[in-house]
């Protein structure tokens, strides 16, 4: 029998498309069976300043549509320090919380292993991050409805570029992880895909652009991530102007565009399965895991393992079309 009476969730870090219905599923699930809900705003932020409110069902009505985070994020230097650490678990015994569910990231997820660690306070962890790069899931909150957000800019980008035989070079978010650049560059027929994983010298995809400019194209799409080697969308474009003038050369940052937006019936889905499935796992006696999509199956993942474990790797399928279909 579970000995939590009062879980608490919170949201940290990068906000990111589904997070709200993660948060509803966490409170009716709780309240569902028989344990008070609390919210925590701002995340850790929060936790030390005592930004602690009480949920209920009414609380969470009509939130699963929105973008963003109903609880607010921020980011948080002073719960790094074990007075800030003190001062939060302090708190959260103020409230009578017996147990988190956090939504965010790799810092996110830092934090609640160290925490839970020192204070022995159950947390369960959901991976909320548009950038897709965390081991233990296939699919990260956020990730589906951000790439769609490119997918969509690209499209009307295209138009454009089409009219005035133009090179677009559209830089995405992706400062570690190319997964929204790859799945968005070919879901719209980008000509180059350039991210951190893969080297692309400048020559090779000048190369590419003579090839595509031989063969009569009216424009060009380049996808950037922006932690490609050769240091985004600005460089890129101006190393290729500088020996390529083919087109009309222009740059797109889409920058925190892709953050924002209604969440897509994948991310209110998984956000739902996610927070329901956290829940269940504190009042199982879980502690100190990251719920994940695995071949479409929810499962737990340690939070050390998640943290640790660096071997996430683009699908090589996908490597090979981007290079192939362009």
């Amino acid at each position: 029998m579970s000995k939590i009476k009062k879980i608490a969730v919170f949201t940290s870090g990068g906000d990111a498309p589904g997070m709200n219905a993660c948060i509803r599923a966490v409170v009716r699930t709780a309240l569902h069976f028989g344990c008070e809900v609390a919210g925590i705003k701002q995340g850790y932020q929060g936790m030390i300043d005592n930004n602690i409110t009480e949920m209920s069902r009414h609380s969470v009505s009509n939130i699963m549509q929105l973008g963003g985070t109903i609880l607010k994020t921020a980011r948080c230097l002073d719960f790094r320090t074990p007075e800030g650490m003190q001062k939060a678990y302090d708190n959260l015994k103020l409230n009578g919380i017996d147990a988190l569910v956090a939504i965010g990231g790799d810092g996110t997820f830092t934090g609640a292993e160290r925490f839970s660690g020192i204070y022995n306070i159950p947390v369960i962890c959901v991976p909320g991050t548009i950038d897709n790069d965390l081991y233990g899931s296939d699919f990260t909150l956020g990730f589906d409805t951000a790439t769609n957000t490119v997918i969509e800019a690209i499209d009307k980008i295209r138009d454009t570029a089409e009219s005035h035989d133009r090179l677009f070079f559209i830089e995405v978010m992706g400062r570690d992880a190319g997964c929204i650049a790859l799945r968005a560059g070919i879901a719209s027929g980008a000509e180059a895909i350039m991210m951190p994983e893969k080297d692309t010298a400048i020559i090779d995809l000048i190369k590419t652009l003579e090839e595509g400019a031989a063969q009569k194209k009216s424009s060009s799409i380049v996808i950037v991530a922006e932690g490609d080697k050769n240091g985004g969308a600005f460089n890129v474009a101006k190393k290729v102007k500088e020996t390529f003038d083919f087109y009309d050369t222009k740059v797109t940052i889409l920058g925190h565009l892709q953050r924002g937006g209604s969440p897509s019936s994948f991310d209110r889905i998984l956000g739902c399965r996610m927070g329901f499935a956290a829940v269940k796992a504190l009042l199982r006696g879980e502690t100190r895991k990251m719920v994940g999509l695995r071949s479409n199956e929810i499962k737990l993942t340690d939070l050390k393992e998640a943290l640790t474990d660096h071997e996430f790797k683009l699908e090589e399928d996908l490597l090979e079309m981007a290079t192939i279909l362009a």
